[in-house]
C-alpha cells in the first residue's frame, strides 16, 4: 500500500489554489530566495515572506513562459542553473555564508 499522504490543497476566493508541501533546497539557493524577498519587498514597499518570494517567482517565470512566440518552448532550468558555482565547502559553512548574505552581514566578520 501507498503510504504517501497527499498534502491538502485549499481553494481560495481569488480563483487561486493553495499547495503545501516542503522542498529541501541548498543553503544557496535560500540565500537568493532571500534576496529576492528583498528586492520584492522594496518594490512593494512591506515586509515579504520567502514563501511570497517563491510564489511571486513562480508566477512571473509562468507568465515569462505564456509570453513565448508559439512553438517556442521556455529553457529547461536546474535547481542550481540560478546559483552561481562554488567552491567546495563544509556544508556548516555553507551555511554559515548563506545567513550572513540573507543577513546582509557577509565579508564583514
Amino acid at each position: 500500500m501507498n503510504d504517501r499522504v497527499t498534502p491538502p490543497m485549499h481553494a481560495l476566493p481569488d480563483g487561486e489554489a493553495e499547495l503545501t508541501l516542503v522542498v529541501r533546497l541548498p543553503w544557496e539557493d535560500v540565500a537568493r530566495l532571500g534576496q529576492e524577498a528583498g528586492r520584492l519587498a522594496t518594490q512593494m514597499r512591506r515586509p515579504v515572506t520567502l514563501e511570497e518570494a517563491v510564489s511571486h517567482r513562480l508566477r512571473s517565470t509562468r507568465v515569462a513562459a505564456h509570453a513565448k512566440p508559439a512553438g517556442e518552448q521556455p529553457p529547461a532550468v536546474s535547481a542550481s542553473a540560478s546559483v552561481s558555482s562554488l567552491p567546495s565547502r563544509p556544508p556548516a559553512e555553507q551555511a554559515r555564508q548563506a545567513i550572513d548574505r540573507i543577513n546582509g552581514t557577509a565579508g564583514t566578520a
